[in-house]
């Protein structure tokens, strides 16, 4: 099954709190937080959300 992330934007200027990242199979291995950037200010201030 492929890894699901929850991610929160630290920008203080992005009005987005938090998304929820699905993987596909096609993933390469290891994907992190370093590889996607805010879908709403598009910027790359994320951190992963441990539940």
């Amino acid at each position: 099954m492929p890894r699901t992330m929850e991610v929160k934007c630290t920008n203080a200027d992005c009005e987005l709190d938090m998304f929820e990242n699905h993987y596909t199979y096609e993933v390469p291995d290891d994907p992190g937080v370093a590889d996607l950037v805010c879908p709403y200010c598009r910027e790359s201030d994320l951190e992963e959300i441990e539940v």
